[in-house]
């Protein structure tokens, strides 16, 4: 086939494969032990899968309202009135998206325009920074350090100013594992206050909380969720990762911004699935066991890992885990990583790449979402370096 003879110019010029996507594909190249990709090993409830079935087989299979199917948005309402005493409209409040990162997409591209700047704490989540450019934003970014990765609230004021339009936080923090306090966002809430800045709040992990910690929603803060687009994630909650269910809860003028551009990216999302969700999530054991869950594999793998030579800080939340190799290797973090990939069968990701200036600090970010017996096979390796 011939081939396009024109001029291409790209709108993500510095955006080459993602990382998740190197690293795995050394991985199936090199038959090593996956820990870099988080996704989990082990099934989905079997309930919520008989449910999915049901729905598909009572007919549920054409399109959902462009929002999201009433009983899901009936649920998901319903959840952050208990966990967080914070009622969101199902109707005018809450819409249903294909996955966290497309809820991401949206709420930027709803509100960021040619010339706004927003600040975005690193390392990040890979999908923020491609998404302010392409709608023409200016990424400012705030840096987080090892080993602790706490925010500078005194530098954050110093990044403020006429042109910042939003800030972009993440809670349980991938892929440092950290979890904001009461007092940070009581921090944020201070500095942006009266001012047009809007919060992006990325909480796809808030059920995966460690060590008697309790996840701090922005929803717990009415003046900061008057200003936030909250988005959620029920392929992170429920193990279910390839079906691409998530959400955005946000007041109704921010939502009403929200669905304008949400339907013009997928308009409607899995009919049965959301029926499913809908149900499995009214029982709140069905979610609310999941930090002791993931805390009983981090405690495993750490365990595991008490004879290695790496460097541990039990990770807070979410299903990563650091780990400094300072005292094995003075490598590049994607060389060291590339290497026990090669050489020792265990795939990870380094963090440096979550920087935009490959910030580097001999860290590497495992995947602890896995069986006990993929954890414990791969531990093993790792002590050996």
């Amino acid at each position: 086939m011939a081939k396009f003879q024109g001029a291409i110019i790209s709108k993500l010029p510095k955006v080459e494969t993602s990382i998740f996507a190197i690293m795995s594909q050394m991985a199936n190249e090199h038959k090593a032990i996956n820990l870099s990709q988080g996704f989990p090993d082990f099934p989905v409830s079997e309930q919520l899968i008989e449910l999915v079935g049901k729905h598909m087989k009572n007919g549920a299979n054409q399109y959902a309202p462009m929002m999201g199917a009433p009983p899901l948005l009936e649920s998901i309402s319903a959840k952050y009135d208990h966990l967080y005493s914070y009622k969101y409209d199902p109707n005018k409040e809450i819409t249903v998206t294909a996955g966290a990162t497309q809820a991401l997409y949206t709420a930027i591209t709803a509100f960021v325009r040619e010339g706004d700047e927003v600040i975005v704490f690193e390392p990040a989540y890979d999908s923020y920074v491609p998404a302010i450019e392409l709608n023409g934003g200016i990424p400012v970014y705030a840096e987080l350090h090892a080993p602790d990765y706490q925010i500078n609230w005194n530098e954050l004021k110093k990044l403020v100013n006429r042109q910042t339009r939003m800030i972009i936080i993440n809670s349980p923090h991938n892929p440092t594992g950290k979890v904001l306090s009461a007092g940070d966002l009581q921090k944020l809430e201070k500095i942006t206050n009266n001012s047009d800045i809007l919060i992006l709040s990325d909480e796809v992990y808030e059920h995966i909380i460690f060590d008697g910690l309790e996840h701090q929603s922005v929803a717990k803060f009415p003046k900061l969720a008057e200003r936030t687009l909250v988005i959620g994630s029920f392929g992170k909650t429920f193990h279910a990762t390839g079906w691409k269910m998530g959400y955005c809860a946000a007041p109704e003028n921010l939502t009403q911004e929200f669905r304008r551009v949400h339907q013009f990216i997928v308009f409607a999302v899995n009919h049965p699935i959301q029926l499913a969700m809908a149900e499995f999530i009214q029982n709140k054991e069905n979610y609310q066991g999941l930090g002791a869950f993931y805390q009983k594999k981090r405690d495993f793998f750490i365990e595991a890992l008490s004879k290695s030579r790496f460097t541990i800080e039990p990770s807070a939340g979410t299903y990563f885990q650091l780990l400094s190799f300072k005292n094995i290797s003075s490598e590049k973090e994607l060389d060291f990583a590339k290497r026990i990939t090669k050489e020792f069968g265990v795939a990870s990701i380094p963090v440096s790449v979550f920087y935009h200036r490959s910030l580097e600090s001999r860290v590497v970010r495992f995947c602890f979402a896995k069986s006990e017996e993929t954890l414990e096979k791969a531990a093993a390796i790792l002590c050996k370096i």
